[in-house]
């Protein structure tokens, strides 16, 4: 849901963002992007997480849909403000 929200997002972000272990997610990511439903990027030390564009319409329609269902919950609202709220953004020197 967040990267729907912040179309690419480096590993770091969504460690910080979700609150788990960095292995956890990359974990999860790697099955995503196995499943091609996220495609990534390396950028200096960073790798950077993004919804695929090629991915069918009724994939992206689903999460879209799934989305604006769940935005307003508990853990999806809470995970959109901690990222919010991160400092050190990649764009930064370095991530938190």
């Amino acid at each position: 849901m967040l990267l729907l929200e912040h179309q690419e997002l480096c590993v770091c972000e969504l460690t910080f963002a979700i609150g788990a272990a960095q292995p956890s997610i990359s974990r999860h990511l790697a099955y995503l992007r196995e499943v091609e439903l996220v495609n990534d990027r390396r950028e200096g030390l960073w790798i950077y997480y993004r919804i695929n564009p090629e991915a069918p319409n009724w994939v992206i329609n689903v999460l879209k849909q799934t989305a604006t269902g769940v935005s307003s919950t508990t853990p999806f609202a809470d995970d959109l403000a901690a990222l919010t709220a991160m400092p050190n953004r990649p764009g930064a020197p370095r991530c938190a």
